[in-house]
C-alpha cells in the first residue's frame, strides 16, 4: 500500500487531537456528537454585572438553549446591548439579545419582550453589603430589586423557573416565594442558588484527598450564608475518608469561602466568576429536567423536610421544575450538632422574608 503524505497524516493527528480535546474540555462538554434541539429561552437579570456577564456567557453556550435575553439597568458600567454583542460573536446556535430598564420606572412595565416565553430566568441582582451597612438595610434594598424582577417574571413568565442569587439568600427567597403564593401561582419556582456552596465543598474535599473534584457530590443543606451553611460530608464516599477531626475546619473554610475570595482580591471584589460557574450547574441541571432527564441539584426552596419552612436540600428538577424535595439523609454526630446550629441561625433569616411578604404583593 502506498506511504500517505506527510499532509494527510498531520491533518489526520490533528483531527484525532481535536476531537479528545472536545471530549475532554469543560467548554465543550454542552456540544454532545448528536445535535441537541435548541428550545429554552433563558434569560439573566443582571447579567452586565461581575456575575451576570460570565453567566450569561456560559449559558449561551449550553446547546439546549436558543435564546439568551441579557437584561440590566440603564447606569450599569456595560449596557446589556454590549455584553449581549460580545457573546452572540460565540459558536453557539442561542441568539443573545440585551435589553436595559430605567430605574424611574417598574420593571413589569419595561420587561414584556426580554421574559416572555423564557423557561429559566437567573437573577444576580441586588447590591453588595457596603461598610456600614447592616444585614437588615441590605436585605430592604435587595428585596426591593428582587420584587421588581419578580413582578415581571409572575406577569410575562408564570411558569418558569426563578433562579435567585440574590443577597441576602436566606430571606429574599421566602419573600418572593410567599408573594408568588399569595399571587396564585406556584412558590416552588422561586429557588435559591446555593450550588457554589457544594462546588466549595467539592473541591476543597479533593484538594485535601487528592481525587478529581468531579469524583466528590457533597450535599449542602440549610441555607446560604455563614453557619447555616451546612455540608454533610459523611454522605460522599470519599469526603468520608478525611479524618474527624478535619472536618470541622474544613466546614468553616465551605462557610467563609466568600470571605476567603473578598480578602484575596484586597476588599476590590467578590466571588463572581465562581458564582457564574456555580449559577451555570444550576441553570443546566434545570434544563436538562424540563427536557426530559430529572437532574438533582441541592437549592433552596420550599420545603418540609424540617420544621422550617425553607430549607436547603437536594432538589430533582423534572419537566415542569421542581420535581422533589429530598429528606436530609443520614448524618453523623457532629452533622446533627450543626444542623440545630444551622436551624436556629436560619429561622431568624426565613422570618424577615415572611414579614417582608406580608406587608407587600406583586
Amino acid at each position: 500500500m502506498a506511504a500517505m503524505p506527510n499532509s494527510t497524516i498531520a491533518k489526520r493527528m490533528f483531527r484525532a487531537v481535536g476531537s479528545d480535546l472536545r471530549r475532554r474540555s469543560f467548554f465543550f462538554q454542552a456540544a454532545p456528537a448528536a445535535p441537541v434541539k435548541a428550545q429554552f429561552k433563558v434569560c439573566v437579570s443582571g447579567g452586565a454585572g461581575g456575575i451576570g456577564q460570565p453567566l450569561s456567557m456560559l449559558m449561551s453556550m449550553n446547546e439546549s438553549v436558543s435564546v439568551v435575553s441579557i437584561q440590566d439597568v440603564t447606569v450599569s458600567a456595560v449596557p446589556p446591548a454590549g455584553v449581549a454583542a460580545d457573546i452572540g460573536h460565540l459558536e453557539f446556535p442561542s441568539r443573545v439579545t440585551g435589553y436595559a430598564t430605567d430605574l424611574s420606572r417598574p420593571p413589569v412595565d419595561q420587561l414584556e419582550e426580554c421574559l416572555t416565553g423564557c423557561h429559566l430566568v437567573l437573577v444576580p441582582a441586588g447590591m453588595p453589603r457596603k461598610p456600614g451597612m447592616t444585614r437588615d438595610e441590605l436585605f430592604g434594598v435587595n428585596a426591593n430589586i428582587a420584587k421588581g424582577i419578580v413582578e415581571a417574571c409572575a406577569k410575562y413568565c408564570p411558569d418558569a423557573v426563578l433562579g435567585l442569587i440574590v443577597n441576602p439568600v436566606n430571606s429574599v427567597v421566602p419573600a418572593m416565594a410567599e408573594l408568588y403564593k399569595k399571587k396564585g401561582l406556584n412558590p416552588m419556582n422561586i429557588v435559591g442558588v446555593t450550588s457554589l456552596d457544594i462546588v466549595r465543598a467539592n473541591k476543597f474535599v479533593s484538594e485535601i484527598t487528592g481525587r478529581h473534584p468531579s469524583e466528590v457530590d457533597v450535599p449542602v443543606v440549610g441555607g446560604h450564608a455563614g453557619i447555616t451553611i451546612m455540608p454533610i460530608f459523611s454522605q460522599d464516599p470519599i469526603a468520608a475518608t478525611i479524618a474527624a477531626e478535619k472536618i470541622p475546619a474544613l466546614d468553616k473554610r465551605t462557610q467563609d469561602g466568600g470571605t476567603e475570595v473578598v480578602e484575596a482580591k484586597a476588599g476590590k471584589g467578590s466571588a463572581t466568576l465562581s458564582m457564574a460557574y456555580a449559577g451555570s450547574k444550576f441553570g443546566n441541571a434545570v434544563l436538562k429536567g424540563l427536557a426530559g432527564t430529572p437532574t438533582t441539584q441541592c437549592a433552596y426552596v420550599a420545603s418540609t423536610v424540617t420544621d422550617l419552612p425553607y430549607f436547603s436540600s437536594k432538589v430533582t428538577f423534572g419537566l415542569k421544575g421542581v420535581e422533589k424535595v429530598h429528606e436530609l439523609g443520614p448524618m453523623n454526630d457532629y452533622e446533627k450538632g450543626r444542623l440545630a446550629e444551622a436551624s436556629a441561625q436560619l429561622k431568624g433569616e426565613i422570618d424577615k422574608g415572611l414579614e417582608y411578604a406580608a406587608a407587600n404583593s406583586i
